[in-house]
């Protein structure tokens, strides 16, 4: 991070949301999606965002700056639904494409995926991300009013469908098929508000639980993908943390347990089936689509992750933890 002077535009833009002059700010690491910087207000610091309408991958990918607008939806509906779950909206202007919240402090909210690298892979704490998750999922279920404000069908395509699914069939054309089927079946699948993005990089260790950040890609549909597309991280980084392999499975376990004990808008196994449908297509959507994760580089290991993922797009598990047991299959022959 470095201290730099902030675009005139967003100074105009906190001031149009009422806030006070900035005195200073810090450009933050982040993702791929934003521009992200401590803001430093005299009553304290402050975290704006800036949607980017090209992404920075190495592939061409491009997606609306408008999805700031329902980032900030979500995260008042998530925050009404599971309190603490969201940082504070403090803010959020289209003129700029900016949006205010919360600051929490790395100290005491450091970031999920940093404690996995270093080995704090903690089940009580994946309970924790699937039973706040299926609340949020829960309390906007079948809900008219939520699928009124989020009519993204389109961001969340161009955003999440196309760039891991689609472009992963242009990839592997004998699975192509089967992974056209899984995006159908995703945007037909209108039920509760959709994060995106789950995912540790997107999840912070807070003191009362779980906070999640990055909901650029709020969707009123399938829940599923949100469940798929975290339990897809816990897979995958038994690659980047071989020590902590059973500890990340485990975290596999606990997630999934805890989420389907709040299932109860539909039928737990019609969601688990779908989750389990999209699984290997995540799974193989990350070494091979347009945002391939940056700690699996081996080829070995990218060819590991296709050989499951492709057997399961041929023959479709029922439910995860039957993609998590192909998956460890793998990891010990």
């Amino acid at each position: 991070m470095h201290d730099e002077t902030l675009a005139s535009e967003i100074v105009d833009g906190l001031r149009r949301m009422g806030l006070e002059a900035p005195q200073g700010a810090t450009r933050l690491t982040g993702g791929v999606s934003s521009d992200i910087w401590r803001v430093d207000l005299p009553d304290g610091p402050i975290c704006v965002k800036r949607a980017l309408a090209r992404l920075r991958v190495a592939a061409d990918w491009r997606a609306p700056v408008v999805r700031n607008r329902y980032e900030a939806r979500w995260m008042r509906r998530a925050e009404a639904a599971a309190p603490g779950s969201a940082p504070a909206v403090l803010g959020q202007d289209e003129a700029s494409g900016s949006l205010a919240m919360q600051f929490l402090p790395p100290e005491s909210y450091p970031l999920w995926k940093a404690e996995l690298r270093a080995g704090r892979t903690d089940p009580r704490f994946a309970a924790a991300v699937g039973a706040t998750l299926v609340r949020i999922h829960a309390a906007t279920a079948d809900d008219p009013t939520v699928a009124a404000d989020f009519p993204t069908d389109d961001i969340f395509y161009d955003i999440r469908l196309e760039p891991y699914l689609v472009a992963t069939a242009l990839r592997h054309p004998d699975r192509a098929e089967a992974l056209h089927a899984i995006v159908a079946e995703t945007r037909a699948t209108k039920r509760a508000l959709v994060h995106g993005d789950v995912s540790p990089k997107n999840i912070l260790v807070g003191p009362a639980g779980p906070v999640f950040l990055d909901a650029e890609c709020a969707w009123w549909g399938d829940p599923a993908f949100d469940l798929a597309f975290c339990l897809n991280h816990m897979l995958l980084k038994c690659l980047w943390a071989p020590p902590a392999r059973e500890r990340l499975l485990g975290c596999f376990d606990a997630l999934e347990a805890a989420y389907a004990a709040g299932i109860d808008w539909e039928s737990r196994a019609g969601l688990l089936g779908r989750c389990a449908r999209l699984l290997p297509g995540l799974f193989l959507a990350r070494v091979d689509g347009k945002s391939p994760v940056e700690y699996i580089t081996d080829e070995a290991d990218k060819n590991r992750v296709r050989r499951v993922a492709r057997a399961l797009l041929a023959a479709p598990a029922s439910e995860p933890g039957q993609v998590c047991a192909a998956w460890r299959k793998e990891l010990t022959s």
